[in-house]
């Protein structure tokens, strides 16, 4: 994929940070010393971690250049580092590894997910989110439109981020390495406005490996044919907004 878009990205700014917020709400940990962003993107969580927690060496994670950019403007109180989900430098060993709507984008969650919280240190937190949506109109429409249209060769093989494992899938395999874990799911209701909001909204993480690899009147094309698959799963409602319900799935572990 080309590099992230920030500005897309935080056009629903609002909206994306609720779930982190819930998130830290329940992370117990009083003075850590150190806290990880696993995929910390354009960093505005990253400075609310820093905000949470002032003392600790709070460090950002990303592959995305433009994020690390946008990140270090956004949150000069922070440390940001080019990196993958599992090729960190173990010695940061966090106290708290705190990771928001970013590990759904790489597989072989079974063994990612316990060699993360092994690099937590003894008596820290593991902390993700991660849309459940791979089922839903939003995400199935993508590979259902790429398959069809003058844009199907150029798409063959694309896809979006993979669907995650179930609830009880990352309990059986979190359980033996946690002292405690919780695990829960929340649908949000987000209230979004103007043209084509779904489309907008997609545009900004999932639908972009459809739209980065199209010349310009290709992806416009493709906009089009996606934004009338969706519209009538996503009806305009009498106010003129449009509503997205949004599953995500919260992990919360301690080692």
């Amino acid at each position: 994929m080309a590099d992230w878009d920030p500005a897309q990205y935080l056009r629903f700014a609002n909206e994306r940070l609720q779930p982190a917020l819930d998130l830290l709400a329940r992370i117990g940990a009083e003075a850590p010393g150190r806290v990880l962003d696993l995929g910390c993107g354009a960093g505005n969580v990253t400075a609310i971690l820093k905000t949470r927690f002032p003392a600790a060496d709070v460090v950002g994670i990303d592959g995305s250049e433009a994020m690390l950019a946008k990140a270090r403007d956004s949150a000069p109180g922070c440390r940001f580092v080019l990196g993958d989900f599992g090729g960190w430098d173990r010695a940061l060993a966090p106290d708290v590894l705190f990771s928001n709507a970013a590990l759904h984008w790489t597989g072989g969650h079974e063994t990612l997910f316990p060699d993360l919280l092994s690099r937590v240190a003894p008596g820290g937190w593991f902390a993700v989110q991660m849309p459940a949506m791979h089922d839903a109109p939003l995400r199935r429409l993508q590979n259902e439109v790429a398959a069809i249209g003058p844009w199907a060769e150029t798409l063959r093989g694309v896809g979006s981020a993979r669907g995650i494992l179930s609830a009880g899938e990352y309990w059986d395999i979190l359980r033996p390495h946690a002292a405690a874990l919780d695990i829960w799911e929340t649908t949000y209701l987000h209230v979004l406005t103007g043209e084509d909001a779904v489309g907008e909204w997609a545009a900004g993480t999932s639908l972009r490996p459809f739209l980065d690899p199209l010349p310009p009147e290709l992806r416009a094309g493709y906009r089009r044919a996606y934004a009338a698959s969706l519209a009538p799963h996503y009806p305009p409602r009498a106010d003129g907004t449009t509503l997205l319900p949004f599953r995500r799935l919260f992990i919360l572990a301690r080692r």
